[in-house]
């Protein structure tokens, strides 16, 4: 098979998340050890990181793996979804997998596996968790897909657990509260690895503790620090602060990280880790920014940064997915922004005459387009130097534009 038909494979044979939702979820662990069981538990040959949380693991994902690689160690990132390259989600050193190895390992152990019936994350797993292995990284930075307790990741016995943050998103999966939602990610905390939570927050503390304790899990709060990124949106202070706790764990047990290396690696994610879709600058006069947030707690953080945005007028591309509550979503965006609505190309998305009809009703005007790439081309068409023009709403309406390539 060719690499793209390889991909193909994976995507039509498989159940994925990103495109059917919910009924792609596999709510137990019985596949993904199966799977590692057939490939001699890969997970067992490298250390590891493990970073769950709603909002911003993404971010801390990276940013862990470009100071350890500052810091000399080869260094793995697992992370998801991808925008452009399914290769995106299985990095060494900011490298993707080669096309070659998912080939070969797809032709090899298909056959293999198709007693387990994997999903596409849990396939996806087991290849990054072998393609570890077989580089003998010195860890890996494991972002958890869906959840913790039951996500495909949590078969790892990391140095460090790291959980972010909890808000209300997945509700129909992972529960209709914080608490609920806390307890999920809280799977992740294993007996005696001492375990970072990013935010304090009432209503997860209590949570957070009882697991800690039950599992004698030494447990921290990250603190706010100074230190910059060359990760631009307001919202990376948390996720710094984040970083920076994680890392000095990572200190304390042994890990020589250098505080020469915190600081370069922070500066330098994009560099190093090739990390893209947060609050990304496309283009300028007019000024063209991307965001992946789709989730209340997301939205809110991006269009805090909106407002401090000096433009003559605002274009929004906006996009999104059918499980999202846009009650919640809708209100807070601007009123005064010119809305250019459209739908993703996945089966998840919410269709765009839906999308507009919704919007209407919170005072969002705009016309509607039958892809984010046309809705793009139509902000260009449309806005003068001093404009910006801001695409969002989505991590797929992102990852239709960039894929299309309109600002190379």
């Amino acid at each position: 098979m060719t690499y793209k038909e390889t991909v193909d494979f994976l995507f039509s044979q498989l159940p994925v998340y990103q495109v059917v939702g919910q009924s792609a979820y596999k709510a137990d662990l019985h596949n993904i050890i199966a799977l590692q069981k057939v490939l001699g538990n890969p997970e067992n040959k490298f250390k590891s990181v493990h970073v769950a949380g709603t909002n911003g693991k993404g971010s801390v994902t990276h940013m862990l793996a470009s100071v350890l690689q500052e810091a000399g160690y080869k260094t793995g990132i697992y992370c998801s979804p991808h925008l452009i390259d399914f290769r995106e989600r299985i990095k060494v050193d900011g490298v993707m997998i080669p096309e070659e190895e998912v080939v070969s390992f797809v032709e090899k152990y298909t056959p293999l596996f198709k007693h387990i019936e994997p999903s596409f994350f849990e396939y996806t797993t087991a290849l990054a968790f072998h393609f570890f292995a077989k580089e003998k990284v010195d860890i890996a930075i494991v972002e958890v897909g869906l959840g913790g307790r039951l996500d495909s990741t949590n078969i790892i016995v990391p140095e460090l657990s790291v959980i972010t943050n909890i808000g209300l998103d997945h509700t129909n999966i992972l529960g209709d509260t914080l608490e609920k939602i806390a307890f999920e990610k809280a799977g992740i905390i294993k007996a005696g690895i001492p375990v970072v939570i990013g935010e304090r927050q009432a209503a997860t503390e209590n949570v957070f503790r009882a697991v800690a304790v039950e599992k004698s899990a030494p447990l921290e709060y990250a603190q706010p620090v100074a230190m910059k990124s060359d990760l631009k949106g307001f919202y990376q202070k948390e996720n710094i602060a984040s970083a920076i706790a994680a890392l000095r764990k990572l200190q304390q047990a042994g890990w020589k990280i250098s505080d020469e290396n915190i600081a370069n690696g922070l500066m330098n994610v994009v560099r190093n880790t090739a990390f893209i879709g947060r609050w990304q600058t496309l283009a300028a006069h007019p000024t063209v920014v991307c965001d992946t947030g789709h989730n209340k707690e997301g939205i809110e953080q991006v269009v805090k940064q909106l407002k401090e945005e000096k433009c003559k007028k605002l274009h929004i591309v906006w996009g999104s997915v059918n499980d999202k509550d846009q009650s919640k979503i809708l209100p807070l965006l601007p009123k005064h922004a010119v809305y250019y609505f459209c739908q993703p190309a996945i089966a998840r998305a919410l269709p765009v005459d839906e999308l507009q009809q919704l919007a209407s009703a919170f005072e969002l005007k705009g016309a509607q387009y039958s892809s984010p790439v046309n809705a793009v081309k139509a902000a260009l068409s449309a806005a003068g130097v001093e404009d910006f023009i801001f695409i969002g709403g989505s991590t797929f309406v992102v990852a239709d534009v960039l894929a299309a390539a309109i600002f190379q």
